[in-house]
């Protein structure tokens, strides 16, 4: 079974599982539902990594269904973020469905914040665990904006990989430990492995911002040089360059904001094959720690090949292709 298979199987329940949160907002919140609702309906994702948490709650318990909360507060959570994200990124005017920009604001927050909140407090979920759950999500905000403004604040001048990966644990590895962390404390396990757990959502996430940078350039839509992104794979090319070449990347970098010739030629040079086997030993790296990490969480069998599964979609370097049509 993939996490795909799980999610077929468990879409229905997660549906209606987001129904019911909205109703939580309450009848005097009635305008704020309908934001609320119309965010989440223009928002969609390619890949329905909400059942991470089921499997987390699977692994331990054998049963992934007490866990359809979490994925929702998963839905909800990466639904505000995307949204308060390209709102940042302004490149041009940021409407959502029917709601103008400020309407997707303010409904960004709420579905980001109050909500995921309300759904932990609820009858959904057992009484004792409730407020180490809110915490949890306190605590992925906090985090989480400390990686997107390190990500903002990026030094051009000081580009290694270090960094970025301190900004990656935060704007994606935050998220993931989150709902992983807190599918372990719903399972009712030890602290020891809540963190283990923990860690392995950070992993996970670092791994998945590597994989959704790939995809930016695969698609053309190049986002992160039309944002001016510091990325994992433009630190590969930094780090150790000389003057010059730093130098030069670091102009393309600035102009490639507004040149489409800027830009194709930092691809260019960020498919070189030397930057693209750097970028594949690290990718392998992290993902031989996530792997690790489950091999000592063992758990139940049924589960635990569903999660390697993950990693591994999570971990290929798609733009080794790219990169030899490129040599």
């Amino acid at each position: 079974m993939s996490y795909l298979d799980l999610y077929r199987q468990v879409s229905v329940d997660i549906d209606a599982e987001r129904e019911a949160a909205l109703e939580l907002l309450g009848p005097p919140a009635g305008s704020v539902r309908v934001a609320v609702a119309e965010l989440l309906r223009n928002r969609t994702f390619k890949y329905p990594l909400s059942v991470l948490p089921m499997i987390v709650h699977a692994v331990e318990t054998g049963t992934p269904e007490p866990a359809v909360p979490l994925a929702v507060v998963h839905e909800l959570w990466w639904t505000s973020a995307c949204c308060l994200d390209d709102l940042a990124d302004g490149q041009g005017a940021f409407v959502v469905g029917d709601l103008s920009e400020s309407e997707a604001q303010l409904a960004a927050v709420v579905c980001g914040n109050s909500l995921p909140l309300l759904v932990v407090g609820s009858r959904g979920i057992p009484e004792p665990v409730r407020g180490a759950l809110a915490a949890e999500i306190v605590k992925c905000w906090i985090d989480a904006t400390e990686g997107q403004l390190r990500d903002l604040h990026g030094d051009m001048g000081a580009v290694t990989r270090e960094p970025v990966i301190a900004a990656y644990r935060g704007k994606s590895g935050a998220p993931f430990s989150m709902v992983t962390a807190m599918a372990a404390r719903l399972a009712g396990v030890t602290s020891e492995r809540v963190e283990l757990w923990r860690e392995f959502g950070n992993i996970f996430g670092i791994l998945w911002q590597m994989f959704n940078d790939q995809e930016d350039i695969l698609s053309g839509r190049n986002e992160d040089l039309l944002n001016g992104t510091v990325t994992y794979l433009l630190a590969c090319v930094l780090e150790g360059a000389d003057l010059q070449s730093t130098e030069r990347v670091m102009e393309l970098h600035a102009a490639a904001r507004n040149s489409d010739h800027a830009r194709a030629e930092l691809t260019g040079v960020l498919l070189a094959p030397a930057v693209l086997r750097r970028y594949e030993d690290d990718i392998q790296g992290f993902r031989d720690v996530a792997l690790g990490i489950l091999d000592k969480l063992a758990g139940d069998a049924a589960y635990v090949p569903v999660l390697r599964d993950l990693v591994d979609r999570a971990s290929p370097v798609m733009l080794l292709r790219a990169g030899r049509g490129t040599a």
